[in-house]
C-alpha cells in the first residue's frame, strides 16, 4: 500500500466486512455515499411556491456576486449560470433576467440572445472539458419536469461516453469531480476565450 492507502497494484482491496448494526434493519455489503446537502433539493425547500412567487432563486441569484451565485456570464437580456444540482460536471443553464415561465413569452430579442448564449455555453464547456456531446432543452411546466416552472431556463448538459455508469443508474447518485466554485471559475475564464 502507498501513502494514500491505495494498494500498489491499483486494484481495489477486499470488500470490507459487514458490521451488523443492531435494531436498524438487515445489514448488507453496500457502502454508502452520503449527500445530505441534496435534501434541500429533494424537499423543494428552495423552489418558489408558485409561478408568481417573489422567492424565485433565478431572480435572486442575479443580485449576488457572480462567484456566489455561480453565474458564468451576464448578457443584456439573459445570463448563464451553473446548475446548483448538476446532472453532470459543467451542467449550465441559460435564463432570461425577466421572470417568464413559457418560451412563447420571450421577446424576439430575448430569444436571439438565449440562443447565442446557448451556443457560447457549449463552446466554453468544450474548451474546459471536451465533452462528447450535449443534452440541451427546456422543461416547460411542472408536469414536464421543470423544477422551477415559473422562470424559464434552458439546460445545457455536457455528456461523455460512459457517463451513465452504475452510480446514477443504481445508486441514484451523481459523483462530481470538482467543486462548483472551481467549475464556475474555469467556465467564466473560458467564456472570455470563445464567441
Amino acid at each position: 500500500m502507498n501513502a494514500t492507502g491505495v494498494p500498489e497494484d491499483g486494484l481495489p482491496g477486499p470488500v470490507p466486512e459487514v458490521v451488523p448494526q443492531e435494531g436498524i434493519g438487515v445489514p448488507d455489503p453496500l457502502q454508502r455515499l452520503w449527500t445530505p446537502h441534496r435534501m434541500a433539493y429533494i424537499k423543494a425547500e428552495t423552489r418558489p411556491a408558485d409561478a408568481e412567487s417573489a422567492g424565485c432563486p433565478f431572480c435572486r441569484v442575479v443580485d449576488l456576486p457572480d462567484d456566489q451565485g455561480l453565474i458564468v456570464a451576464r448578457g443584456k437580456l439573459v445570463y448563464a449560470v451553473l446548475n446548483l444540482y448538476p446532472y453532470n460536471p459543467g451542467h449550465m443553464m441559460v435564463l432570461p433576467y425577466r421572470h417568464v415561465a413559457d418560451y412563447t413569452e420571450l421577446t424576439a430579442e430575448e430569444t436571439v440572445e438565449l440562443a447565442e448564449f446557448t451556443q457560447r455555453t457549449m463552446r466554453a464547456v468544450r474548451l474546459v472539458s471536451a465533452p462528447h456531446g450535449f443534452n440541451i432543452g427546456m422543461n416547460q411546466g411542472q408536469v414536464a419536469g421543470a423544477g422551477i416552472a415559473g422562470h424559464l431556463h434552458q439546460h445545457v448538459v455536457p455528456r461523455w461516453g460512459g457517463d451513465a455508469n452504475f452510480m446514477p443508474v443504481v445508486g441514484h447518485t451523481k459523483v462530481l469531480p470538482q467543486l462548483l466554485g472551481e467549475t464556475r471559475a474555469l467556465l467564466a475564464d473560458s467564456w472570455q476565450q470563445v464567441d
